[in-house]
């Protein structure tokens, strides 16, 4: 499923974009610039990552795709967002869910006091397909999630944080949306049940032709799953590439992946690199 390693960012988005961020401009409050001209595209059927370290705006993007930047006092001042060639950025987040596009929310957010089987239906509570599509479903989730099937009649609140980021993605495929964006989904997970969790987004990628766009501190596991990968950095997009391409960018590893180049031995000498990154000279 990986893109070939000649394509181009051009070529990328000519092959069919679901998702086209054009030049956004997000501020907060009236006053704190955070977004300064972001732009990415996903590809239809693809798995694309947003890497930067915190701060650097990947939330805000996600937030501003999905129409959830009012409920913290921002709002987009410039650019376009373009969901399956319709601009989505004036609508509300429950309109956007009914096109299709769910955004899973950094931190889990799963009701507590509600079992993993009632969270997960409230995922589907836009649908008008029938009980019946709905049941089928939850049976998907329930495959692909099994832990979830075994603690469905647990409340959230008292299950493990690997069994809610299952259940907050569980969930958002309840609306049986074409894309999917993700926020950290491996924050505060143990190694194993970060594996676990993006192997499952890649087989819901390939299997149920599901898009992803995944916002990641983590950039070696994010670029293993993904196909191509964008790297923010103070609000604006610095590099961008095949993810496999990106993952062997000498700048991609010393400054998101914490691999030396050969002869920087010294801390010293990676702080000193550090300050010259070489896509801002």
């Amino acid at each position: 499923m990986s893109l070939p390693a000649s394509s181009t960012p051009e070529q990328v988005r000519a092959g069919g974009a679901l998702l086209d961020v054009n030049n956004l401009e997000v501020i907060y409050d009236h006053v704190i610039l955070v977004l300064k001209g972001v732009s990415l595209s996903v590809p239809k059927g693809r798995v694309v990552a947003l890497l930067g370290a915190n701060g650097a705006g990947k939330s805000t993007t996600l937030k501003a795709i999905s129409g959830l930047l009012r409920a913290e006092r921002g709002e987009v001042t410039k650019g376009s967002v373009e969901f399956k060639g319709h601009r989505v950025d004036r609508l509300t987040p429950g309109e956007l869910v009914r096109l299709g596009a769910v955004q899973v929310m950094e931190g889990r957010h799963c009701f507590g006091h509600l079992t993993i089987e009632e969270n997960l239906l409230t995922g589907a509570h836009t649908r008008r397909d029938g009980h019946a599509q709905v049941q089928r479903s939850l049976a998907m989730v329930y495959d692909y999630f099994p832990r979830l099937k075994d603690k469905r009649g647990t409340q959230a609140g008292y299950s493990s944080g690997g069994e809610q980021q299952m259940c907050a993605i569980g969930r958002a495929l309840m609306a049986n949306p074409e894309l999917l964006l993700l926020d950290e989904p491996s924050m505060g997970l143990a190694p194993q049940v970060v594996d676990e969790i993006f192997a499952i987004v890649r087989t819901l990628n390939q299997r149920e032709c599901v898009s992803f766009l995944l916002a990641e501190q983590n950039a070696m596991v994010a670029l293993r799953n993904a196909d191509f990968g964008y790297v923010l950095e103070n609000g604006r997009v610095v590099m961008e590439g095949v993810a496999a391409e990106l993952a062997a960018n000498e700048d991609v590893k010393e400054f998101y992946l914490g691999l030396a180049a050969a002869g920087r031995k010294s801390y010293r000498d990676i702080k000193h690199y550090r300050r010259r990154k070489r896509w801002l000279a």
